[in-house]
């Protein structure tokens, strides 16, 4: 039974994320680089073949935390 004297715990300030990165070989002679980032707590999966929009992908997913609430 949860103690519901217990002050509230804090929202989590951090994302979890799992990142796949390969390459397709069978393309040509410079393969192409792929990613896959899933986010942890809701399973949803991105792909992505170059860096700059995964950064804004996880930035914006960090972008989305609640603000700590003030005392």
């Amino acid at each position: 039974m949860p103690d519901e004297t217990a002050p509230p715990q804090p929202q989590p300030r951090s994302q979890l994320f799992t990142v796949r990165l390969w390459r397709d070989t069978e393309q040509s002679d410079a393969p192409a680089p792929y990613m896959q980032v899933r986010h942890v707590l809701t399973g949803e999966t991105r792909y992505f073949s170059t860096w700059p929009p995964v950064i804004a992908y996880l930035l914006s997913k960090l972008d989305s935390l609640p603000l700590p609430e003030e005392t």
